[in-house]
């Protein structure tokens, strides 16, 4: 389970230093939770699921300033189709359903939960949004921010929908893993009507 090491890992400098304390603090512990994760949800939606873990290759100079992983249908990558995310920001780890970086039938997507916000309503007073994976900022989940956020991801070329929780760095759950794990497990089984809805409109 997370840690405060693993929330310190951001304080390292450097990129290589870094990125050697990601491998070993935060990577084992996705690996773990989301194999599990996978098994669980796998049972309820009927399709397999892969896991992918951020590498962060492409960096050259820069120390990655947040790190996750996806739980995805497809096995070659996750970031064309609704996925699950599961990070870690130096204040929180994340738990998304995550729609980013213009997945295949964007519009559609869009469109079809803008059509059924009723997939939202029973979702817990604690979720809350993101419009953009890039930033550590989210916002508390509303009716009225939620139609926002899929409207810009309907017509904004950089539009973004992310959902769920987050579990700050300073909560108790990091001392009673298995409460810990139990609440990330109920995050995304809450999430599954709103994944179904937006997975019924991608093709392949």
């Amino acid at each position: 389970m997370f840690t405060r090491e693993s929330f310190d890992v951001f304080l390292i400098e450097g990129l290589e230093p870094r990125m050697a304390a990601i491998r070993e603090q935060i990577q084992p512990t996705f690996q773990e939770l989301d194999d599990y994760f996978k098994e669980q949800l796998e049972k309820e939606i009927g399709h397999e699921l892969f896991v992918h873990i951020a590498q962060h290759r492409r960096r050259t100079t820069y120390a990655p300033e947040n790190t996750w992983s996806a739980l995805s249908r497809q096995k070659r990558g996750y970031k064309m189709e609704p996925h699950f995310q599961l990070g870690i920001w130096p204040d929180y780890v994340f738990m998304w359903l995550s729609c980013i970086d213009r997945p295949k039938n964007e519009l559609e997507i869009a469109t079809t939960l803008l059509d059924h916000l009723e997939v939202f309503e029973d979702l817990p007073k604690d979720f809350v949004l993101s419009g953009d994976h890039t930033k550590e900022t989210v916002e508390p989940m509303t009716k009225e921010r939620i139609v926002k956020l899929l409207t810009r991801f309907r017509d904004v070329k950089k539009g973004e929908f992310q959902i769920g929780r987050i579990i700050p760095k300073d909560s108790d759950y990091w001392a009673e893993p298995e409460k810990a794990r139990a609440y990330m497990l109920e995050t995304y089984q809450s999430l599954l009507p709103s994944y179904e809805k937006a997975m019924s409109v991608v093709s392949g």
